[in-house]
């Protein structure tokens, strides 16, 4: 007999959830209140979305809707911007900084933040960097980098909680202290470089400038939308055998039908020969799979797992989380070295970018990128609401900008104006949302 226990929301209430069988599909609290939990129809769950959107609920969609506008702008200002070429340089140019807002998602969850992120990711790369140009294996090198990164911002989480200082005093002086490291790394790794460490591997190197082969980039979408179609369905239909909240068939088909439209539209445009000689260069970069790797990893683990729900749950009421048997204090430094491990990785997308590290690299710049990006893309400043998907796609704003005004000929100032308006704007449509959720 399955025994009730309960466990807590992501807006820190707590909900009696039983225990079920193994072959039962887990409960996702991370959706209370969602359309789906209430609607058995699309018009229905059509007419719950649009309440949800009025009372400023909106989700990602005022990022959709802005990136859309961004594009349609830039490509009347200048015909190239939606070549092919453009498209995918615009795809992997923005890698690194879709990563770093993702990053920064784990810790603005819990309404904390990471100043260090940007110099954490140039520490972990310029180690990975020395270490192959000695050398090292590439598996020892990766590794020695990402455990660098984890461990940094992991040492920062644990100063958090065990002293209980604010997480902006604590990364910031993460934040002037990889500055100085860096520095010495660099000079000592490569004194007689001039400031440079080079990017040694080629496989390192391929994440931006590697691709797949046309037919492997059409197979790779092709199962990866299959995969995920058939795992939504068998979902969906387990929760309901169980007599669990699922929503509407036609609403999980039109979500499947949405994702491969996006799929046969980002395969068509990089299956195009975009080289400007005579070698033929054409298919999904290797920097857009990794991407979405890590979106579909990350999601998993906020949306399906323990550490997830109780990430959700300290960020909308961190004392009823601990009252409800939350270890607040381990959750927050894990929470701060996956964004250690994520900032690694950006660091790494960087070095293959650039082919190399240096000490001039603007950690400073990048941190504030980060944090525009996540919340941009819908991650609450105070914590307790966000997704994945939502980093991403404010990255990806994040990267149109600066490709779009860099082929209208403008420079680093109007890119800064421009990034600054939509990150005013992404911020006053949370804290509409959050006047909502309070009228509520």
């Amino acid at each position: 007999m399955a025994v009730p226990t309960q466990e807590p929301t992501p807006g820190g209430r707590r909900a009696v959830v039983a225990a079920e069988p193994e072959s039962a599909a887990p409960v996702d609290v991370t959706g209370v209140g969602a359309p789906d939990l209430i609607a058995d129809s699309f018009g229905e769950y059509a007419r719950i979305w649009f309440r949800r959107i009025r009372s400023g609920e909106s989700g990602v969609l005022p990022v959709v809707i802005g990136l859309i506008g961004i594009v349609i702008y830039f490509q009347v200002r200048n015909a190239r911007f939606l070549s092919a070429g453009n498209l995918v340089n615009l795809m992997t140019q923005a890698a690194f900084l879709v990563t770093f807002g993702m990053a920064e998602v784990f810790v603005l969850l819990l309404g904390e933040i990471d100043l260090s992120v940007g110099y954490n990711a140039a520490l972990g790369a310029v180690i990975t960097l020395w270490l192959l140009a000695h050398p090292f294996p590439l598996w020892l090198a990766v590794l020695a980098g990402l455990a660098f990164s984890s461990a940094y911002a992991g040492v920062q989480g644990l100063i958090v909680t065990r002293l209980g200082l604010p997480s902006f005093v604590v990364t910031l002086a993460g934040y002037l202290c990889g500055f100085g490291l860096l520095l010495f790394l660099i000079n000592t790794a490569a004194p007689n470089s001039g400031g440079t460490i080079s990017l040694t591997n080629n496989i390192l190197a391929d994440i931006e400038y590697g691709s797949l082969s046309p037919v492997a980039s059409w197979v790779v979408m092709l199962a990866a939308v299959a995969a995920t179609a058939v795992f939504m369905i068998v979902r969906d239909a387990r929760r309901r055998a169980n007599r669990l909240a699922a929503p509407p068939l036609s609403v999980t088909l039109l979500k499947i039908a949405m994702m491969a439209l996006v799929g046969v539209a980002v395969v068509l445009v990089s299956n195009i020969n975009r080289s400007l000689s005579a070698t033929v260069i054409a298919g999904v970069p290797w920097a857009v799979v990794l991407i979405l790797a890590l979106l579909v990893a990350f999601t998993v683990l906020l949306n399906r797992t323990r550490l997830g729900r109780y990430v959700y749950a300290i960020g909308g009421n961190a004392e009823a989380a601990r009252r409800a048997g939350i270890n607040v204090g381990r959750i927050k430094v894990l929470a701060f070295t996956l964004c250690g491990l994520t900032a690694g990785i950006s660091g790494l997308i960087y070095a293959s970018n650039l082919q190399s590290m240096s000490n001039n690299f603007q950690g400073g710049q990048y941190v504030l990128y980060a944090v525009a990006a996540a919340v941009i893309g819908g991650t609450s400043l105070f914590g307790g609401r966000g997704r994945m998907v939502g980093a991403v796609l404010g990255g990806l704003v994040v990267g149109v900008i600066f490709n779009g005004l860099f082929l209208l000929g403008l420079g680093p100032a109007a890119q800064n104006i421009w990034s600054a308006v939509v990150l005013l704007a992404a911020v006053l449509v949370d804290a509409l949302a959050r006047r909502g959720a309070a009228a509520r």
